[in-house]
């Protein structure tokens, strides 16, 4: 018996493979995507000193509308 270096899911399609539509596939790449902006925000935040909405300056748009 051989293993795979690949993760092989249910359906016997590769994991990692780009697919359109709602499959785990496209979950799964969701989910990478969301981390990266995550870790972008966290870094924006901590190389700024400010939040991002206030490093992009839209805390000032929200300001003013509750005026």
């Amino acid at each position: 018996m051989t293993t795979s270096t690949k993760e092989i899911a249910l359906n016997n399609k590769d994991r990692n493979d780009w697919q359109w539509g709602f499959t785990p596939q496209a979950e799964l790449w969701n989910g990478r995507f969301a981390m990266l902006g995550f870790m972008a925000a966290l870094l924006t935040e901590w190389l700024s000193g400010e939040g991002v909405l206030h490093f992009y300056n839209l805390m000032h748009y929200a300001s003013v509308a509750v005026r």
